[in-house]
C-alpha cells in the first residue's frame, strides 16, 4: 500500500467519523420524531406517526416561549450589533497604550460564566432600579456578552479595510458622516449580517444567563429544560427537527447568495 493511498483511506475514515459524530445524534432525534412512542426514542420502534407534530402545534406554552425567545433575540440584535460596531471602531482607531486594556475589558464578558453574568445583572438592576426580571433584563444580560462576539467580527473585518479610502473622501470634502455611510458602512455590511446572525443564535440557545433574569417570562430553552424534569415527549423532537430544517435551508440560501455575489465581483473586477 502506497503512502498516498494510506493517506486517502485515513482521511476518508476521519471524515466519516467526524460527520457521523456530528449528524448521527441529529438523525436519531429526527427518527424519534416519527416513532409512535410516548418517549423520544427509536427503540423499540412502534410504528410511523405524524402525531407529535400535531402535539407540537397544540402546545400553546411552547409556542409562547418560542415567541419570547424570538423577541429577546431581536432585542439582543438591536443592542449588541450597534454596540459591538462602536466598540470595534473605537479600538480600530485607537493607537495608545489604553487600547490593550480596553480590548481586555470588552472581551472579558466572554470569559465570565453565564451564571455570573445573569446573577450580577439581576442584582444590579434590582438594587438600583427595582427591575426584578423580564424580557428587558434578559436582553440586557445577554447583550453584555453577545456584544463582545459582534465586536470581534467587526475587528476582523476592519483589519482588511483600506483606511486611505476614508482619507481620500475627507480630502475631497466629504463629512465624517458621509464617509461612514458611503464607505465604511457598506464595507462592513457582510460583518453586520454575520454579527446579527451570530447574536440571534447566541441569544436563542442561551440558558445559563437567561434562567436568572427571565422573571416570569419563559424562553424556549428554559421551557425545554423544565420539560426534561417533568418528562419529555417527542413533540420537542418535532420542534428541533423543524428548527434544523430551517437552519439548513437558511445556510443553503446564504451560500447561494454568497457565491452569486462572488461571481458578480469576479465579473466586475477584470472590467475595472
Amino acid at each position: 500500500m502506497t503512502a498516498d493511498r494510506f493517506r486517502r483511506i485515513l482521511t476518508t475514515a476521519y471524515l466519516v467519523l467526524f460527520f457521523g459524530y456530528l449528524f448521527l445524534p441529529l438523525g436519531i432525534m429526527a427518527a424519534a420524531t416519527f416513532n409512535d412512542s410516548r418517549f423520544p426514542t427509536v427503540t423499540p420502534w412502534r410504528g410511523f406517526t405524524l402525531g407529535w407534530f400535531e402535539a407540537l402545534f397544540a402546545d400553546e406554552r411552547m409556542w409562547t416561549s418560542l415567541g419570547t425567545s424570538l423577541v429577546v433575540a431581536a432585542g439582543v440584535i438591536l443592542v449588541a450589533v450597534p454596540l459591538g460596531l462602536a466598540a470595534a471602531l473605537l479600538l480600530d482607531r485607537l493607537h495608545s497604550r489604553a487600547r490593550s486594556f480596553l480590548y481586555a475589558v470588552m472581551v472579558s464578558p466572554l470569559l465570565t460564566p453565564g451564571v455570573i453574568v445573569g446573577i450580577s445583572t439581576l442584582v444590579f438592576w434590582r438594587e438600583w432600579f427595582g427591575v426584578t426580571g423580564g424580557i428587558f433584563l434578559t436582553v440586557v444580560a445577554q447583550s453584555s456578552f453577545v456584544t463582545a462576539y459582534a465586536m470581534l467580527l467587526f475587528l476582523a473585518r476592519l483589519q482588511r479595510f483600506d483606511a486611505t479610502l476614508e482619507e481620500a473622501a475627507l480630502d475631497l470634502g466629504a463629512s465624517h458622516g458621509q464617509v461612514f455611510r458611503r464607505i465604511t458602512l457598506p464595507y462592513l455590511t457582510p460583518a453586520i449580517l454575520s454579527a446579527a446572525f451570530l447574536a440571534f443564535l447566541q441569544s436563542f440557545e442561551n440558558y445559563n444567563t437567561t434562567l436568572f433574569v427571565r422573571g416570569l417570562d419563559t424562553t424556549l430553552t428554559v421551557y425545554i429544560a423544565s420539560k426534561v424534569r417533568t418528562g419529555l415527549t417527542p413533540a420537542v423532537n418535532a420542534l428541533s427537527l423543524i428548527l434544523i430544517v430551517l437552519t439548513i435551508v437558511g445556510a443553503v440560501v446564504y451560500e447561494i447568495l454568497r457565491r452569486r455575489e462572488a461571481r458578480r465581483l469576479a465579473a466586475v473586477s477584470p472590467a475595472a
